[in-house]
């Protein structure tokens, strides 16, 4: 018979999305067991000191790509190390992406990406599923997904054409029918179309350096797709879920519509509060290091972000972890942002952050008087 595992955190300051108090935490099999004063324990349990120290919950991070096969590329951490990293920066929780392929359902994208990750996983996870294509049967699929597979919430693009965008009608018809059936539709919102336009006619010029990515996908594309995306679910009469919110172009629709009582929920990454579009202000190819979609965005736009998190306008603070090297590594150029050194519209689009998410928003955010610790930890 196994024995359990039993762990007594004594005398640590609690914080909840709502409490903030002294008192021990009883620990069984990973499990929090028993919360209370001076509970007492046998020798054979081991104890550690909070006093003085914070006791939070496991982070979650609901927006990560591990093993994502994105066109051409593959994200460079496995579950394994990706989860690894998580557990390491406090997250015990990650919700990452199945991805459909064009010839493929949404149940065989959920059994891939189960198979892969149940094997490796440190920490806790879920699964959203991204849709790129919409039929009769994909919807059935969707509806079997939420009923049968724990699955609820599926992303869809606005940007990508021809590799992940999805149309205006499969949009719609995704929020329908998923907010019918009491799940949720997620949005990457940009203006794929323009925003190709623009890339091709910035090649066409002579610009191939990473600072063009930034100049590219102007905020005004994303507040466009983001009215867009708010009104598509209006007529669904759907909730809906705005990923990686990184303007005020985006926020100031998001803001309105939640005023209207439209039920719209959306969520920032650390990067939009932490760096701003300065660091594209060179040809260097390091630039390519910021390379993420949406882009950084001006000072500006970092002040309205942590208003909107204040004030509930932002309910979430995720990664989007989606890293990829600066030289050719272990998955060679696939997992490279070398890919791209001749020309910014070939180099892989993301950033880290599932490690350092929790410590770096604390410094930033809780410790420069940003956020409070009950809405940290809420975040």
């Amino acid at each position: 018979m196994a024995h359990s595992s039993v762990t007594l955190i004594r005398n640590g300051r609690i914080i909840t999305a709502v409490d903030d108090y002294l008192a021990d935490v009883l620990l069984q099999d990973g499990r929090v067991h028993t919360i209370g004063r001076d509970i007492q324990v046998g020798p054979d349990v081991q104890v550690v000191d909070a006093t003085g120290l914070y006791v939070l919950p496991g982070g979650v991070d609901t927006h990560v790509h591990l093993e994502n096969v994105i066109g051409p590329t593959i994200t460079t951490d496995t579950f394994a190390s990706g989860t690894k990293a998580a557990a390491f920066g406090g997250t015990t929780t990650i919700v990452d992406f199945a991805l459909q392929t064009e010839a493929d359902s949404p149940l065989g994208a959920i059994a891939r990406a189960q198979g892969s990750a149940q094997a490796q996983v440190n920490v806790d996870y879920s699964l959203h599923v991204i849709i790129r294509r919409v039929d009769e049967q994909v919807l059935r699929d969707v509806r079997h997904a939420m009923h049968h597979e724990g699955v609820t919430s599926f992303k869809m693009f606005m940007a990508y054409p021809g590799v992940m965008m999805a149309d205006d009608a499969s949009i719609f018809r995704m929020l329908r029918q998923v907010g019918a059936d009491g799940g949720m539709v997620a949005l990457h919102a940009e203006n794929g179309t323009v925003i190709d336009l623009l890339i091709k006619e910035a090649l066409e010029a002579g610009h191939p350096s990473p600072r063009y990515h930034a100049l590219t996908r102007p905020s005004l594309m994303e507040g466009e797709a983001t009215h867009r995306g708010i009104r598509l679910a209006e007529l669904a009469q759907a909730p809906i879920y705005f990923v990686h919110v990184s303007s005020n172009d985006a926020l100031k629709h998001i803001v309105s519509a939640r005023a209207e009582g439209i039920p719209v929920f959306a969520e920032t990454c650390p990067h939009y509060l932490l760096f701003d579009d300065s660091v594209y202000d060179n040809d260097d190819f390091e630039t390519a290091k910021f390379v993420m979609t949406p882009p950084l965005r001006k000072p500006e736009d970092q002040k309205h972000l942590w208003r909107a998190l204040r004030y509930d306008d932002l309910q979430v603070i995720a990664t989007d972890h989606c890293p990829f090297c600066m030289k050719a590594g272990h998955l060679g150029m696939r997992s490279s942002k070398l890919r791209g050194a001749g020309n910014f519209a070939e180099i892989p689009n993301g950033a880290p952050g599932i490690e350092t998410r929790l410590v770096s928003l604390f410094d930033i955010g809780v410790m420069q008087g940003k956020l409070s610790l009950n809405r940290f930890v809420e975040l």
